[in-house]
């Protein structure tokens, strides 16, 4: 018996423990309302980026013998004004805010702000205060009258700028492709987007920068960026992790903001804000309550699914920040 106990305690020794990021995954897969949330963004965001296979219809094809019509088998959610399938135009608006909310993501929310956020606290010195005064001065700006500023003026020369792309390169639909409004969008919201996690990356940097390891790595003469990149980066990913995933709702709102002002994404790009916009008519609400039913749902639920996300993610990844 003792020597078989002592077999089974060998066994269980030498057998690998699972990495964090596999007991991470098992944690967040075990929370019911988190994989759900992971279903309906994959669903979402899976509509979005095959959405030219899986839509019924494109988003440009008109009828109007058939406008304004309630759910049926050949229009599962109904038509728009125009005879457009409302289905097809939720379909091709989830490509819009998968686009935006990706680029802002990886240029704000990784690029600037994890890098800008490690330089600083690594670093210190001069480089860490003119990083955190630019920090400040986004931060003290209003962002969406900022936003709404920076779209309306500056949308005539990125489109002027796109235009001569073409005309000098010999590639085509560039502008009508709505590429010039995705990337003004998504460009402003980086600029906005990075200085919350650059300071809470920065924060941590500073402590992580004294410890054994990092002064260790130091005195065998390892570089700065072997340093950030090899020590300080892991540790500081649970945070990039949960931050990202908590901003996701909030830039696709902020697109829907835009374009619903009317300075985002411009027709015939479908967009949600331009859908929820165009039905807004308490007239029009009264008299087809689909138009605006169909697009707030869609909406409402994958905030709702970013949001559950983020906190799941917060409990698995941060257990002691609850």
């Amino acid at each position: 018996m003792a020597q078989a106990a002592t077999d089974t305690i060998e066994e269980m020794e030498a057998r690998p423990s699972p990495s964090p990021l596999r007991l991470a995954l098992r944690r967040l897969l075990r929370k019911k309302l988190a994989v759900a949330a992971i279903l309906a963004i994959v669903i979402f965001y899976g509509a979005g980026i095959f959405a030219p296979l899986v839509a019924p219809y494109s988003y440009r094809q008109q009828n109007l013998d058939r406008d304004l019509e309630g759910p049926s088998l050949d229009h599962a959610l109904g038509t728009d004004r125009l005879g457009r399938d409302m289905l097809s135009r939720v379909i091709w608006s989830a490509r819009t805010t998968v686009i935006v909310t990706a680029a802002t993501v990886l240029t704000g929310g990784i690029v600037l702000s994890v890098g800008l956020g490690l330089l600083s606290g690594y670093l210190g010195g001069k480089m860490d205060t003119l990083i955190m005064r630019v920090g400040d001065v986004f931060f003290a700006l209003p962002g969406l009258p900022m936003l709404i500023l920076i779209n309306a003026t500056m949308r005539p020369r990125v489109v002027e700028a796109a235009r001569w792309v073409e005309d000098h390169t010999g590639i085509e639909g560039i502008v009508s492709s709505g590429a010039p409004d995705y990337f003004l969008i998504f460009g402003a919201l980086s600029l906005f987007a990075w200085v919350g996690g650059a300071r809470v990356i920065r924060s941590q940097v500073l402590a992580l920068r004294e410890t054994e390891y990092v002064q260790a790595a130091r005195a065998m003469g390892a570089g700065a960026w072997r340093i950030v990149i090899s020590h300080l980066l892991p540790n500081v990913s649970n945070i990039v992790i949960v931050g990202v995933s908590a901003s996701l709702g909030a830039i696709a709102g902020s697109e829907i903001a835009l374009t619903w002002f009317g300075v985002g994404i411009q027709p015939p790009t479908p967009s949600f804000g331009a859908l929820i916009f165009d039905a807004s008519n308490p007239r029009v609400i009264n008299a087809h309550p689909h138009l605006l039913l169909v697009p707030g749902v869609a909406v409402g639920v994958l905030i709702f699914a970013f949001n559950l996300l983020g906190d799941a993610l917060n409990d698995v990844l941060t257990p002691r920040a609850r």
